[in-house]
């Protein structure tokens, strides 16, 4: 049964009770599944974020703690994703400063054309990140 409280007022003083009382409990739940305490204690206040945005307009779950679990297990898995896209590129991005700084010891000339160079590929990087975000 989803419980539907009367106004945000409701939702949020739900959702405070619900913190003192569960927050622990999620929070170390999340800490067994992603081995992370930085990790699980970011996915846990997401969790509770999205609480207040998804409760008001979807209603209260049944079981709020193992909603929040599972809200929190998602939003980890999803920085962990994140985290993963950038380190893969950061090999590539290093490549492109040593380069830039190899032509600062070079003349004007090529200085400028990896400048060029590597602003576009790290503008091509940036667009690469932002795409695979909505993915």
């Amino acid at each position: 049964m989803i419980l539907v409280p009367e106004s945000a007022v409701d939702i949020r003083a739900l959702i405070e009770a619900t913190y003192r009382a569960d927050s622990r409990r999620v929070f170390s739940t999340l800490v067994r599944l992603v081995r992370d305490f930085d990790l699980a204690e970011e996915a846990m206040h997401e969790a509770f974020a999205e609480a207040i945005e998804r409760w008001q307009a979807d209603g209260v779950p049944d079981n709020p703690r193992a909603w929040l679990v599972s809200t929190g297990r998602f939003k980890a898995i999803d920085a962990l994703r994140r985290r993963g896209r950038f380190d893969s590129r950061q090999p590539e991005l290093a490549n492109r400063l040593s380069e830039i700084a190899q032509a600062n010891d070079a003349g004007p000339i090529a200085r400028s054309r990896t400048i060029d160079s590597a602003s576009c590929s790290l503008v091509a990087i940036r667009r690469s990140i932002a795409a695979s975000r909505f993915r």
